[in-house]
């Protein structure tokens, strides 16, 4: 579960409400990582902002867009491997580095997209999921 201070949740239902609960129309206007943050900065395709000011500034661990990205199998493929001892071939989801090093040094520019569209979605899932139980009062 992602970390979401209550301000920025509230910030996120307003951009929800303003697209008509329509999420393909969130997009990431622009986006930069470092060694601690992932920073999306978010904007309604159809009133695109003129500065990243105007768009709403969406910070996350680098440890939580990490889990993200594994959970995706973004950075491993589903390949064979020869067991050491027993020499016979098993099916493995074969890692091909860390998370963000895979996302900083692996990627591709439409794998990397794919991962901050991941991180998106699963906020914004998160985000309804649990507001919704805590309607239901469950």
């Amino acid at each position: 579960m992602i970390k979401i201070a209550q301000k920025l949740k509230d910030q996120l239902w307003w951009l929800i409400i303003t697209v008509d609960y329509d999420y393909s129309r969130i997009s990431i206007a622009d986006n930069d990582l470092n060694d601690d943050t992932l920073t999306l900065w978010l904007e309604d395709k159809h009133d695109f902002k003129n500065t990243l000011e105007e768009c709403l500034q969406l910070d996350i661990s680098s440890k939580q867009f990490a889990k993200v990205i594994k959970a995706e199998n973004l950075n491993s493929y589903e390949g064979q491997r020869l067991h050491p001892n027993k020499q016979f071939v098993y099916k493995t989801r074969v890692q091909i580095n860390e998370a963000i090093t895979w996302y900083k040094q692996d990627a591709t520019l439409v794998e990397q997209q794919w991962a901050r569209e991941a991180m998106l979605r699963t906020i914004l899932t998160q985000l309804v999921e649990t507001e919704a139980s805590v309607d239901k009062g469950w």
